[in-house]
């Protein structure tokens, strides 16, 4: 009876394999379960680092100026500009970050400094001078949907590495007790040792205390931290 079964499964086998033949294949991995084996998919996902153009200002009205902006897609698009994420401050929801997609580093500087942009923000109500950073993202991971308040800590190091050896030493479970959940790390293109460190906040209180601990100043001080931190508060609308 088993012989006959492993002949079954053989011939079974090799007609799957012969279908396959001349079509794209997939890598797998073969896990054995007792008698028979289970083909396990091979995730070969790898992160690559990507390019943002973030942008923050405040506006007149936060409404009319989404409606706006939400107007001007196919001249952001033209520049090889697309928006990833947008957040509000929780002090004043009239000051906006964007978060937008770079196709290419030099078009989109160049759309940032563009009379089409500065006339499409007045258009929108801009109110103050846009602050625009060009970020390498270095580090990203989704966090859970459900969490849409963000922490965003700016500073400056002496060294990006030893920087984030500390940061790693400190460890994301250390972070989630503290009610902050691993998002994004990003250098600044025109001086990579300006760091973004994003977070989703799952409790906020926790949030706050920390930044305020020292605990966390000595920490950053240990890791070569030479400017004082900037914290923004703001809520994910999109």
């Amino acid at each position: 009876m088993k012989t006959t079964f492993t002949i079954i499964a053989l011939m079974a086998l090799f007609t799957f394999t012969s279908c396959k033949n001349g079509s794209d294949k997939k890598v797998i991995a073969e896990a054995k379960t007792g008698d028979t084996l289970a083909p396990v998919a091979k995730d070969d996902s790898v992160f690559k680092p990507f390019k943002i153009m973030a942008v923050t200002h405040i506006v007149k009205d936060f409404d009319v100026w989404k409606k706006s902006f939400d107007e001007h897609e196919s001249m952001r698009t033209a520049n090889g500009v697309t928006l990833r994420a947008m957040g509000r401050d929780m002090k004043n929801p009239n000051k906006v970050l964007i978060f937008l997609n770079i196709e290419d580093l030099q078009k989109a500087k160049e759309f940032s400094s563009s009379k089409d942009l500065k006339e499409a923000m007045q258009k929108g109500g801009v109110t103050s001078k846009p602050e625009t950073v060009f970020v390498d993202v270095v580090r990203f991971a989704e966090s859970p949907a459900e969490f849409k308040d963000r922490l965003r800590v700016t500073h400056k190091v002496k060294d990006f590495d030893a920087w984030l050896k500390v940061y790693d030493a400190e460890g994301k479970e250390t972070r989630l007790a503290n009610g902050l959940i691993d998002r994004a790390i990003s250098r600044n293109i025109d001086d990579p040792n300006m760091i973004y460190i994003t977070f989703a906040v799952n409790d906020m209180a926790k949030a706050k205390a920390r930044i305020k601990d020292p605990a966390l100043k000595k920490i950053m001080t240990e890791a070569g931290v030479t400017s004082e931190p900037v914290f923004d508060f703001y809520t994910s609308v999109n």
